[in-house]
């Protein structure tokens, strides 16, 4: 089977003008098609996520007609936007809405269901939506609408904008990119009101990001970000939320928001694989967002000098929102319209700066998480995630069922460069189940092709083994491919287990699950709710490679080596020297030095080839 929505790197769709033209001409075919004698533009499928989609496609064909003065698209968008204001604006409370401090305010909103009462709770985003679509349409309206339409529009944005943040609680799912949105729709509307109110609205806009946003940031991998839906980052709506940075800088010239999408931009490169493949989030751990990314990943990855476009993306939503039929879909058709008109450059290749979160060479990176222990493993373009042993997750030495990756202490990182190997190494002070301080180090070196991953730690007692990962997924053309095996060889014993037991705590590789159902499945929260991807830590074990330790390791340590990616028979030798842990493999030669580092406690390590 295949992942279902991890498809082609986004930089590898063309973004020319000539390009996006052909987009804009695909949506006007459909869209005149489609519009109906009352000005609806909604898809004849749309159900849910409704309330701003005919105003989608009407900015498009306005933005088409500005790029071709097609005179079929006039009198559409006028229509269209009759349509919207006359059927799609709301101003009576929806039966069941929660989230309500103001009762019958007579504002404007979008329902993110038609039918009243029907799924009140995504109301809130659909109005940001709304307001989106109609700044959007204000800025391309001169030529195409009389000064009463415009008018409407900006009396109906002026309402949007209060209801979002008087009528009701500010960002009530705390999804980062719904409440980015919001402020993006704020600095908007702002550039289209007389001075006085657009400095009110362009000041609250940017309070609403510094006190309810940027205040409320996680932590992770050393980064801050935006909180999404109970966790630090999302796959599918972290780089949504990069690209309503990108758009709030564009607009606003606000350096905080330029700032802290290069913290956010420079946190998903060091946690992206080679190949772009990623995985994990509160609310989709594997469905990952199409050109609704791109604006962010083009632009902060152009500013901090990294392919972010390697992001694997799902390119059946490339060019804009889909239905299973493959019609054009308006939901955040203005994703679309701002990459159109920013014309910032990809930037395609790899930055070469180490960092602590990231090793990377060539088809090989070793994403880490913030204890320092891999994520996820790529090599040969093969991905490896981290295994499950007794409820603990991880890549480690494990002693009587006890894992040895959870750091009692600071962690300490070293990278060296030689020729064209990259080497990381990290030493971790860990604790036994019976109270010992143990100090494992763990070196990581790759030429681009393969990884060797060596651990060497005090010599534990029992058969204890390496943990060395959950073989996972691998490139298949443009999708990935989902795998049970990978190759691996060992310097000592080696095997490929799959768990005894049966059940959604128990993942084995070999099943047609992907992560994201296993999580779901184990999750306390429905799908789409609170954060269900904590699910997957309920796992209790996992397909997992295994590696025992090498035959002749010197007296007191145990040594564990593998190398992940294609060779020959693997070789590797180790001995004491003076100024460590020689390790010899048919690659290179690394001496690890003494747990207690140099005269500051930090690693040291030589590399030669």
């Amino acid at each position: 089977m295949h992942l279902p929505r991890q498809l082609g790197s986004l930089h590898d769709l063309p973004d020319s003008p000539e390009a996006y033209d052909e987009v804009l001409a695909d949506v006007t075919e459909q869209a005149l098609a489609r519009l109906t004698p009352e000005g609806n533009l909604e898809h004849p499928d749309c159900d849910d996520d409704i309330g701003d989609t005919s105003l989608g496609i009407t900015s498009l064909l306005a933005l088409a007609w500005h790029r071709t003065k097609d005179p079929r698209l006039p009198e559409a968008v006028r229509r269209s936007t009759d349509f919207h204001l006359r059927e799609r604006v709301y101003t009576d409370d929806n039966p069941g809405y929660p989230n309500l401090r103001v009762r019958d305010s007579g504002l404007p909103y979008a329902r993110y269901v038609l039918e009243a009462g029907a799924h009140p709770i995504g109301d809130w985003p659909s109005t940001v939506w709304s307001l989106l679509q109609t700044v959007n349409l204000l800025d391309l309206a001169d030529g195409l609408l009389d000064d009463e339409r415009t008018a409407a529009l900006r009396d109906m944005a002026r309402g949007y904008w209060r209801w979002l943040t008087e009528a009701t609680f500010f960002n009530p799912q705390e999804a980062g990119n719904q409440a980015l949105g919001c402020v993006v729709g704020g600095l908007m509307l702002a550039r289209h009101l007389p001075p006085p109110d657009a400095e009110r609205v362009r000041a609250r806009a940017i309070a609403l990001y510094t006190d309810e946003i940027r205040a409320h940031r996680v932590r992770d991998r050393g980064a801050l970000l935006p909180p999404e839906h109970g966790g630090a980052y999302d796959n599918n709506y972290g780089p949504i939320s990069l690209s309503f940075l990108a758009q709030a800088h564009r607009v606003s010239g606000e350096e905080i928001f330029a700032e802290d999408g290069d913290t956010f931009a420079r946190y998903l490169d060091a946690r992206l694989t080679t190949g772009g493949f990623d995985v994990g989030g509160p609310r989709y751990s594997e469905q990952h967002s199409g050109f609704e990314s791109v604006l962010g990943l083009r632009y902060f990855g152009h500013r901090v000098g990294a392919d972010l476009g390697r992001y694997r993306g799902d390119t059946r939503w490339g060019r804009y929102a889909v239905k299973p039929d493959g019609g054009v879909d308006g939901h955040f058709a203005w994703m679309l319209v701002w990459q159109i008109q920013d014309t910032t450059p990809w930037h395609r290749t790899p930055s070469t700066e180490p960092v602590r979160h990231q090793l990377r060479a060539g088809g090989v990176s070793v994403a880490f998480d913030s204890r320092m222990t891999p994520s996820l493993i790529e090599a040969d373009g093969t991905y490896l995630l981290p295994a499950a042993v007794n409820r603990q997750h991880g890549f480690g030495p494990v002693v009587d069922g006890f894992l040895l990756c959870r750091p009692m202490g600071e962690i300490r990182v070293r990278d060296v460069r030689a020729g064209a190997l990259a080497a990381k190494l990290v030493t971790k002070p860990v604790v036994t189940r019976d109270h010992v301080l143990r100090h494992v180090r763990s070196l990581y070196v790759t030429d681009g092709t393969r990884l060797w991953t060596t651990v060497a730690v005090e010599r534990l007692p029992g058969e204890p083994y390496l943990l060395a990962g959950l073989p996972y997924a691998s490139d298949d053309g443009d999708r990935l491919r989902r795998v049970a095996e990978a190759e691996v060889a060992s310097a000592g014993g080696l095997r490929l287990t799959h768990p005894a037991a049966e059940g959604p705590e128990y993942f084995d590789a070999r099943a047609d699950t992907t992560q994201e159902q296993a999580a779901f499945v184990l999750a306390a929260d429905p799908r789409g709710y609170g954060n269900p991807d904590e699910g997957w830590s309920h796992l209790v074990a996992s397909s997992a490679v295994e590696a025992t330790p090498v035959p002749d390791a010197p007296d007191g340590l145990d040594v564990f080596a593998v190398r992940y990616g294609p060779g020959d028979a693997f070789h590797a030798s180790f001995a004491r020297t003076p100024d460590g842990l020689m390790v010899r493999t048919e690659a290179f030669t690394a001496v690890i030095g003494d747990p207690a580092g140099d005269e500051h406690g930090e690693p040291l390590l030589t590399l030669s080839v």
